[in-house]
């Protein structure tokens, strides 16, 4: 019987990457990319319990696993230190104001 390839290892592995990239946006996009990578890995583990000898691929799960992990915590961590960054401001309401400054000083329009 011929080996297969695990069907979503390569889209994990792309999911992190890109949770990677878009960690920086607050942390929110990373977290959702990583949550859905794991969501992929967990599934393509089953799929692997059921069948080890009928999947050629096992190290790219490997692999994928980590990163999505990796990606899910710096997400994450991104995520607490802009709410940290936020509290340090004064809140909310302190961040805006000041960012409308900074908007107006560099005569940026909304």
């Amino acid at each position: 019987m011929e080996q297969q390839k695990l069907p979503n290892v390569t889209i994990a592995i792309v999911l992190a990457i890109l949770s990677y990239l878009c960690c920086c946006i607050y942390g929110i996009p990373a977290i959702i990319m990583s949550g859905i990578g794991l969501y992929l890995v967990k599934k393509d583990e089953k799929t692997l319990m059921e069948n080890p000898e009928g999947y050629s691929n096992q190290g790219q799960l490997r692999t994928a696993k980590i990163l999505v992990i990796i990606g899910l915590v710096l997400g994450v961590l991104y995520l607490f230190w802009t709410i940290y960054q936020i509290q340090a401001m004064g809140g909310w309401e302190e961040a805006m104001r000041r960012s409308q400054e900074m908007m107006e000083q560099f005569g940026i329009e909304e």
